[in-house]
């Protein structure tokens, strides 16, 4: 999200924009996020500015750390079970994978709570359209998927 100025014929005085970065478990939170300060900092760096007129001053704050769900001993039963299931009812191996999503079964994570992220539909974000007004999902696949979780659930508990 980006804010500034008062019209399009005017230099603002004060831009503002928020950004949402999403991490997978190979990442580091600490990396990450210097990153992006240090590219920041280098863009606002490079700027040069026109006779009389001021540098560019920048401000970083953190508004939230998300850390990336980790996989946990736990957790490796209910991946055998999903991946099975879904190779049956697919007809494909589906990998166990980290994808950039904003979940809060990270929480029940990072208190030792094993848990997965399984979804319907396509396999990335960028093939699904996810947060634009063009989202899709193909109903046989969500048919599909539900099968998985009733087979996965039903194996489980038995």
């Amino acid at each position: 999200m980006i804010e500034g100025g008062t019209n399009t014929n005017v230099v603002p005085g004060k831009v503002t924009f928020k950004l949402d970065r999403r991490m997978i478990p190979e990442e580091s939170s600490a990396e990450v996020e210097q990153s992006i300060r240090a590219a920041i900092e280098q863009a606002a760096a490079s700027y040069q500015p026109a006779r009389g007129s001021n540098k560019i001053s920048v401000s970083v704050k953190r508004m939230l750390l998300a850390e990336a769900m980790k996989p946990l001993p736990g957790n490796a039963p209910l991946i055998q079970a999903l991946q099975g299931q879904a190779k049956e009812v697919f007809g494909e191996p589906i990998p166990a994978l980290g994808t950039p999503l904003y979940t809060d079964v990270r929480l029940y994570g990072q208190h030792g709570i094993p848990g997965v992220i399984y979804g319907a539909g396509p396999r990335t974000v960028l093939e699904s359209n996810a947060k634009r007004a063009d989202e899709r999902l193909n109903l046989e696949d969500l048919r599909r998927a539900t099968k998985v979780i009733a087979r996965t659930l039903q194996q489980l508990l038995t």
